[in-house]
């Protein structure tokens, strides 16, 4: 009996892949900061915006799984059969700006943390994190490297362990989560916010490319299209993946809210930047050991999303031009692809170390992801409906609807964003 609960377990972890990696991602520092602020300036009065956003989220990056296990090949090649090419181009230019600015706000928080931790220069710990990310993209197959950010995904839960050591209002919680309220225009901003740090186009690209890696990597394995008597178990573990993936991004950004309402609100410090400064402001309310647990998990966090910041932008590059793509492939094979990887991650580093404000830099990364996450939202709720590209495996009508629910909520925040 024994046996057979291990066996069923560890079945169930095989299960757990490019779903797992997506939503560990969602929860990178600049969303920490986020997330941060939210609980911070709102208290757990804005806890119902991640249960709002779950099923929308789920539907999306579902939508994006179907796309590329379907088809076999990733979304800005399908973009490309429903838009002109100009647009496309467009659309992954934006894309790898966003990432950019992204990938250095996000290794500016993480050597602020690791600074904090260590006492050394956080310009220097930001560059070996930097490189490390880069090394491990460009030197390990694929499968091994699935492997290692699935491991990092395990630095999410010490953001659980951190409600170890503060008060918890259980009741106030209770009615952050069920009742949706928003007493003003600061609280609509981190309501858009919440949206365009959960629902974002790398993570789009990302899952799409890592299904069709998996195609790539398995040789029994083909595109849907070409065998479908793969579907249904296809299905079931796209699901299973994607559900459990994005269930624990929410879970880490609601524990996340909770952490700084529960210390930094109620002693006042309602004005939280980075993920560096929550941190920080933790450790006196909280004490040092939440300190360095939520420390530990910038640094962890931001090891797992670098490379699908950079990853992203190079799948969609390297998609639009046609090139070789794919972390299976040596640098040697796929030199376009690793070069856009290698230069996001360099001018990411260039961001960090230049005089650039990161978090102003953050604030035009969002409104850039705001911008181009509609219309490419768009165009994969038509792909993912369109016989031509999908045959007889087009997303269930329940998906469709939330994911066009989502579309139409990402274009209301978008707007939101420049009129508030």
């Amino acid at each position: 009996m024994k046996m057979g609960f291990r066996a069923r377990s560890v079945a169930l972890a095989e299960q757990l892949g490019p779903g797992l990696i997506t939503g560990a991602a969602d929860d990178d520092p600049s969303g920490i900061a986020t997330y941060s602020q939210a609980g911070a300036q709102a208290g757990y009065g804005l806890l119902w915006a991640m249960l709002l956003t779950y099923p929308l989220m789920c539907a999306v990056q579902l939508v994006s799984a179907y796309i590329g296990r379907v088809t076999g090949v990733g979304l800005a090649a399908n973009m490309e059969k429903l838009f002109p090419a100009p647009i496309v181009v467009a659309l992954v230019a934006l894309l790898f700006v966003a990432n950019t600015i992204n990938i250095g706000a996000d290794l500016s928080a993480m050597g602020a943390a690791a600074q904090m931790i260590t006492g050394r220069s956080a310009h220097l710990l930001t560059l070996g994190f930097a490189l490390l990310s880069l090394v491990l993209q460009m030197f390990i197959p694929y499968r091994r490297y699935a492997s290692v950010l699935k491991w990092l995904t395990l630095v999410l839960f010490a953001y659980f362990a951190v409600l170890l050591f503060v008060h918890l209002d259980a009741r106030a919680v209770a009615l952050g989560l069920v009742l949706p309220r928003i007493e003003n225009a600061g609280a609509i901003t981190l309501v858009v916010a919440i949206f365009g740090t959960t629902i974002s186009p790398y993570l789009f690209f990302w899952q799409t490319a890592q299904e069709v890696e998996e195609v790539n990597c398995d040789p029994a394995a083909e595109p849907l299209l070409n065998d479908p008597s793969q579907a249904r178990r296809q299905f079931r573990r796209i699901w299973f993946d994607t559900l459990t993936g994005m269930g624990i991004s929410s879970a880490v950004a609601i524990a996340i809210i909770i952490s700084a309402a529960a210390t930094l609100h109620t002693h006042g410090v309602t004005n939280i930047q980075s993920a560096a400064q929550a941190a920080q402001a933790l450790e006196p309310v909280a004490g040092q050991f939440a300190f360095l647990l939520f420390s530990l998990g910038i640094i962890g966090t931001g090891l797992l999303a670098i490379p699908v910041l950079a990853g992203s932008a190079a799948y969609a590059i390297g998609d639009s031009r046609g090139w070789k793509a794919g972390l299976d492939y040596k640098p040697w094979e796929a030199v376009g692809f690793y070069t856009v990887i290698g230069l996001a991650t360099l001018l990411g580093i260039a961001i960090d170390w230049s005089p650039l404000d990161p978090i102003k830099a953050l604030f035009w990364s969002a409104v850039i992801n705001g911008v181009v996450a509609v219309p490419i939202m768009i165009a994969m709720m038509i792909v993912v409906r369109k016989h031509s590209r999908m045959g007889r495996f087009k997303a269930p009508m329940a998906v469709t609807i939330l994911g066009w629910a989502a579309t139409a909520i990402m274009g209301i925040a978008a707007l939101a964003m420049f009129v508030v």
